[in-house]
């Protein structure tokens, strides 16, 4: 990609449009992270796109001086697909939300994660339809009363995070709109990574979900009730560092530092490129919402492997040094049928 001659600051990045999200929604926190940390990446602005499909988050590329698109309802990452392969040279971030990446758009994420093309996916997760007034989305916890479901959902969340390990994705990561010194790193480190990076936001919906996770925002319960990912640094937490979580087997077990029994290097140690206790980390959820571990935040994972743009592009490259045939010889194939 195309470093720079010039220095950019955050304003360079922020457009002319006015912005349409509503007064207090978590969205104006992650346009101004974004904006603060492209300068820090030496790509040229003619060089990043920002591709969305339909919903609140998917007004982004408007507010970004920066290539962008506006899509259709869950259709960027086959967008996103095309330019990349068109264009690997540039910079490409994917920007959705729960319903449009998780409901209509799910199948084209799922296969987007798989095959590990280098771009970037923002899903900024409100745990609820925005945009269309209310209405429950794929990540609501059971028993929200929605315009859609008066008396309470009865169909159960994804659990997103293990969702997208599952499908095969190298990078990743959850972060918050209310932390912004820590969104500011997992973007860094997601437009690091070379390959498909995920990184999940909890972004709050101040006019239709209101609070969903103050528990993990709020000043006198963020520290009991969330956990930090730091590779290679123990599992501690709790406002003071007194609580730990100690792995019996594949089994985590909440601990107490304060009695003695427990020391830091007693506890399960984060390792970002281990697979099978990122899954462990993922399932730190509860549909309900009423859960006993703290929701971990960081990068859960991460692993170096062939990145389909490039492949893609090799696989041309070799077919180009056969011998080329007729269109005729190609149209026919190997196998024909006199009638």
């Amino acid at each position: 990609m195309s470093t720079l001659e010039k220095i950019y600051i955050p304003k360079d990045f922020a457009s002319d449009q006015q912005i349409k999200w509503c007064p207090g929604c978590g969205d104006y926190s992650i346009l101004k992270q974004m904006q603060a940390i492209l300068p820090e990446t030496g790509l040229l602005k003619e060089k990043i796109v920002f591709i969305s499909g339909i919903g609140c988050s998917s007004r982004f590329p408007y507010y970004m001086e920066t290539f962008g698109l506006h899509g259709i309802h869950g259709r960027a990452p086959a967008i996103a697909t095309g330019v990349k392969l068109a264009r690997p040279d540039l910079s490409v971030w994917i920007i959705t939300g729960d319903g449009d990446g998780l409901s209509i758009g799910g199948n084209h994420t799922i296969h987007l994660l798989r095959r590990n093309l280098d771009v970037n996916v923002l899903l900024f997760n409100n745990e609820i339809y925005g945009l269309t007034k209310g209405q429950y989305s794929p990540t609501s916890n059971l028993g929200l009363r929605t315009k859609s479901s008066p008396t309470g959902t009865i169909d159960r969340p994804f659990n997103l995070l293990s969702l997208v390990l599952g499908a095969g994705a190298g990078f990743v990561a959850r972060a918050m709109d209310r932390d912004p010194k820590h969104l500011r790193e997992m973007l860094l480190r997601a437009q690091q990574y070379k390959g498909t990076s995920f990184l999940e936001i909890y972004q709050n919906c101040n006019i239709f979900n209101d609070g969903a996770f103050e528990v993990f925002t709020e000043k006198d319960s963020k520290a009991d009730h969330t956990l930090f990912l730091e590779h290679q640094v123990p599992l501690i937490f709790g406002s003071q560092k007194q609580r730990g979580i100690y792995l019996d087997g594949l089994h985590p077990r909440l601990v107490s530092l304060k009695d003695g029994y427990y020391h830091s290097s007693d506890l399960w140690i984060h390792d970002e490129t281990d697979q099978v206790k990122a899954d462990l980390l993922t399932r730190f959820f509860d549909a309900s919402g009423q859960e006993e571990f703290p929701r971990p935040f960081g990068v859960f994972y991460r692993e170096e492997r062939p990145v389909y743009d490039v492949l893609f592009h090799d696989q041309i490259t070799e077919a180009q040094k056969n011998k080329p045939i007729s269109l005729d010889a190609l149209i026919s194939g190997a196998n024909t049928w006199k009638i």
